[in-house]
This record gives structure tokens, C-alpha cells and sequence, in this order.
């Protein structure tokens, strides 16, 4: 019996046409942008192979150090680190980076200098990589706004200042998620990796948070160190007589909590607690560029108090608590924080 496989596409939108067809919406654009994306989707892609040799490869386990987060550095968030690193510098559009793994800003060789700024997580949910759960990348660009060296104040740049942003999530499939642009402008596109020919395609054009979702997702393991107001949201969401009850979810990781999030609504959070009272979270380069997608998709992100996009950093690895979803959700969620 002979089976009919779906036709072959001739005329894939892979995620290099498209940066390079967004590239000529803009007179100006140098393509420095472009050749930027273009590495850091390399990054991913060795990533990727990285994440699904793990084991094989005998990456799994801890590298016996610890990272400026205080969190025991595995393997291959070693590895993964020093792959955006070295693409990123390769690509002579970048003069400085933050990154989770690197207690300080590390600035590009003054040859390879470009105008671009980037903070990244290389690899996110790294707690989970030994047990095989989804993990991710996440990444955001930023414009040096100033003449001269590259300075730390360069990086310190709010969240609507974003130039782009995105994430890659290593799960049953390899896909990014991509944002371009001003966060007024609707753009969020998914591209899933295709191994036959090595590359990223459009999958997910145009995508769109849900008004508002079913789902809350939040570690209830710390519920006893919660402010009342988020108490009381989280306690309403599963009150029969409130309506019908939100299911729950959490894997753990923030890649794969925003994902589900952006896919099928309702809220993520990770709020202040006793012992973490600015929240847990990094603004740079997990935070804002999460709210940029999510607000680019039609959601909302806050802090509790104001847009997370707005927050101003005063240092690279600044915490902030996290209200991000569903615009319904996540307003109703602030409510009960007044």
C-alpha cells in the first residue's frame, strides 16, 4: 500500500527571508539587524543539537560552579553560553552583551564593535534540563542610544525601548517565537525548525494572545509567602462560585509557561514573595522581552504596579516580580492587588 506524504514546499518562508523581507519595509536599514538575527538563530540552532545530544554527549549534570544568580551552572548552560557569546561577537553588529551566566556586561572587541545590544538567558529552565523538560533561549535588542565607548548605562535601557526580542524553546520541536519593531506595532511570528533542510519556517504568522484564557500558572509551593491580593486572585481562579475554575499549569520554565501562555491564554505569574520581595525573575533579559511579546501579541505585562516595559534598570541583573497574559487575566489579576 502506498502512502502519500504531504508535497514539498518550494517556497518556504524561512525565518532568514523573513527578517530579510521585514529588512525592506525600512529605507535606512543597514541590514546590520539582519545579519545579527541571522547569528543568533545559528546560536539556537547549536543549541538545539547541544540540547538533544545532552545525554549521549554526557552534558547532563552540573559543571561543579555557580552561576551570579547563586544557582549551580550545568553543563550546557556552559556551552550554550559560550555559543551566543561567539556568535554574537562574529557578527560585528554588537558592542556589548549581558548575559544571565556573566557577573558583568562583556564588551566586544573595539574591531568587531556594532551598534546593537544584546542581554540574553542562553539557556532558560536549565533546572530542568536533567529530567528532559522543555528549556529555551531568550534574547533581547537593544540601539546604543549613546556617542562614544560602551558603557554599562547603555545596556540599562527600558523594555520599550526593545529594537526586537524573541525566544527559542528546545521541546518536542525546536521553534522560535519573534518579535520586531515597536511594541505598538502587532507582530509576533512562531517559525518551527525543520531539520531536513537546516532551517526555520513560518508556522505561526501573526500570532495572538486570547482575550482571555483558562489557565493560571504561578508555583503555588510559595503560596504561603504571597501578598494577600495574589493569595486571593490565585484562590478566586479555582472558586467554583466565581465562575468556572481556571486549570493550573507550571512546568518551571519561563519559555515554556510564556509559550503556552501566548498559545492559549491566561496568565503567568511570578510575584514578590517574603523571601524574594523584588520578585525572582530578570528584567533585562527574561521580563522585558517576554512582555514585549506579549504585549506585541495583545496581551499585558506588569509588575505588579506599572507596564513591565517602562520599568527603568538600574542594574544588569535587576529582579522584578511578573503579571503576564491574557489582557482579561491579567487585568482582573491587578484588581485584587489594589
Amino acid at each position: 500500500m502506498s502512502q502519500q506524504g504531504p508535497a514539498f514546499d518550494s517556497n518556504a518562508m524561512t525565518l532568514t527571508r523573513f527578517v530579510l523581507q521585514e529588512q525592506r519595509k525600512f529605507k535606512n536599514a543597514t541590514g546590520d539587524l539582519s545579519q545579527l538575527l541571522n547569528c543568533i538563530q545559528t546560536a539556537i540552532k547549536a543549541t538545539a543539537s547541544a540540547v538533544r545530544k545532552a545525554g549521549i554527549a554526557k552534558l547532563h549534570g552540573i559543571a561543579g560552579d555557580v552561576n551570579v544568580q547563586g544557582e549551580e551552572v550545568k553543563k550546557l548552560d556552559v556551552l550554550s553560553n559560550e555559543l551566543f557569546i561567539n556568535m554574537l561577537k562574529s557578527s560585528y553588529t554588537t558592542c556589548l552583551m549581558v548575559s544571565e551566566e556573566n557577573a558583568n556586561v562583556i564588551e566586544v572587541e573595539v574591531e568587531r564593535q556594532g551598534k546593537y545590544i544584546v542581554c540574553f538567558d542562553p539557556l532558560d529552565g536549565s533546572s530542568n534540563i536533567d529530567c528532559l523538560v522543555s528549556i529555551g533561549s531568550i534574547f533581547a535588542i537593544y540601539r546604543k542610544k549613546s556617542d562614544g565607548s560602551p558603557t554599562v548605562d547603555d545596556a540599562l535601557q527600558p523594555g520599550n525601548q526593545l529594537v526586537a526580542a524573541g525566544y527559542a524553546l528546545y521541546g518536542s520541536a525546536t521553534a522560535i517565537v519573534l518579535g520586531l519593531g515597536a511594541t505598538s506595532v502587532n507582530g509576533v511570528n512562531g517559525f518551527t525548525y525543520d531539520p531536513a533542510i537546516g532551517e526555520f519556517i513560518l508556522t505561526e504568522p501573526n500570532m495572538q494572545v486570547p482575550e482571555k484564557g483558562k489557565i493560571y500558572s504561578i508555583n503555588e509551593g510559595y503560596a504561603s509567602d504571597w501578598e494577600a491580593g495574589v493569595f486571593n486572585y490565585v484562590a478566586a481562579k479555582k472558586d467554583p462560585t466565581k465562575g468556572k475554575p481556571y486549570g493550573a499549569r507550571y512546568v518551571g520554565s519561563m519559555v515554556a509557561d510564556v509559550h503556552r501562555t501566548i498559545k492559549y491564554g491566561g496568565i503567568f505569574i511570578y510575584p514578590a514573595t517574603k523571601s524574594a520581595p523584588n520578585g525572582k525573575l530578570r528584567l533585562l533579559y527574561e521580563c522585558n522581552p517576554m512582555a514585549y511579546l506579549m504585549i506585541k501579541a495583545g496581551g499585558l505585562a506588569s509588575d505588579g504596579k506599572i507596564s513591565i516595559l517602562d520599568i527603568v534598570p538600574k542594574k544588569i541583573h535587576e529582579r522584578s516580580p511578573i503579571f503576564l497574559g491574557s489582557k482579561a487575566d491579567v487585568e482582573e489579576a491587578l484588581s485584587y492587588l489594589k
